[in-house]
């Protein structure tokens, strides 16, 4: 990978693998309702073939092997092998699914052996994302089903728009990011993701907005609910990287300031915020 993505192989099989594990069930009921608006999308049906690209704890994989039953098969990929340690762990030994750790982007996959190309929240990360998609194209069928579900913008995002405006005046201002450079915001760009698909070779592209309010932080109370939410922040995400090399005194400026921001949510026993995604759909042409 390119050394400017810091989402890299080595960060998600060490602490950043290991710490969206020890989240792992809050993570995947936040994502939950974006991750059935994508499958409701793919359309799955019994007997299909799906490719699950970026995984993660296999959530998504198990929900589609589901749909496509004992007569179908769901193939997870992931970079992060706690990831994949914690999805095979999960999956019932009679779901029809299977693990494997590799960068769906480069790995070797069967040509034309899957009816559809699924993500959720995993296809932002590629250096290349054209090149991507173009070999992930390779391993569809003929008129091949593509969905994902990708983040909209930051500024769309409470899950780090709320943290990342709290720090403001408290950490030391950085560079902003490339919008395009690998990171969960890298398709935020309707354009680009639609340019994207265009150039691997997809048609019947189509974008659509999706938009839920999810829960961030859980508790018996409501003060627990949102420590809950500010500790899960300081340890996985865009904050927790910000946080990574300040001092204890700024650490805990921050901390205090993030939790007033949660305080402003709704909820009684969880911190409830807004989220942006797009739910995308292309096809594989016939010919």
């Amino acid at each position: 990978m390119a050394e400017r993505n810091v989402y890299q192989v080595a960060d998600w099989n060490g602490q950043s693998g290991e710490r969206w594990v020890a989240y792992q069930a809050r993570l995947d009921a936040m994502m939950a309702v974006f991750g059935q608006a994508a499958i409701g999308a793919a359309a799955p049906v019994t007997g299909e073939r799906v490719l699950d690209v970026g995984c993660g704890a296999g959530a998504s994989s198990l929900d589609l092997a589901a749909r496509v039953g004992a007569g179908g098969h769901v193939l997870g990929v992931d970079i992060s092998e706690p990831l994949i340690g914690r999805a095979r762990a999960l999956a019932p030994q009679d779901a029809p699914v299977l693990f494997r750790v590799a960068d769906a982007s480069s790995t070797e996959l069967p040509e034309g052996a899957f009816d559809i190309l699924f993500s959720r929240f995993g296809v932002m990360f590629f250096d290349d994302p054209t090149k991507a998609f173009a070999h992930m194209r390779r391993a569809l069928k003929q008129s091949g089903r593509v969905a994902f579900v990708c983040w909209r913008g930051m500024a769309e995002n409470d899950w780090v728009r709320l943290p990342m405006g709290a720090i403001k005046g408290i950490v030391p201002p950085t560079a902003p990011p490339d919008p395009e450079a690998p990171g969960p915001f890298s398709f935020g760009d309707r354009g680009r993701v639609a340019r994207v698909l265009t150039a691997a070779g997809f048609t019947d592209v189509a974008i659509a907005p999706f938009d839920a309010s999810i829960p961030f932080g859980e508790g018996e109370t409501r003060d627990a609910a949102i420590d809950d939410a500010v500790k899960m922040t300081l340890e996985v995400g865009p904050l927790a990287r910000a946080l990574a090399v300040q001092t204890d005194d700024i650490r805990a400026r921050a901390s205090a300031a993030v939790r007033a921001a949660f305080a402003g949510c709704p909820g009684e026993r969880s911190v409830m915020i807004d989220g942006a995604a797009w739910i995308v759909t292309a096809r594989n042409p016939a010919s």
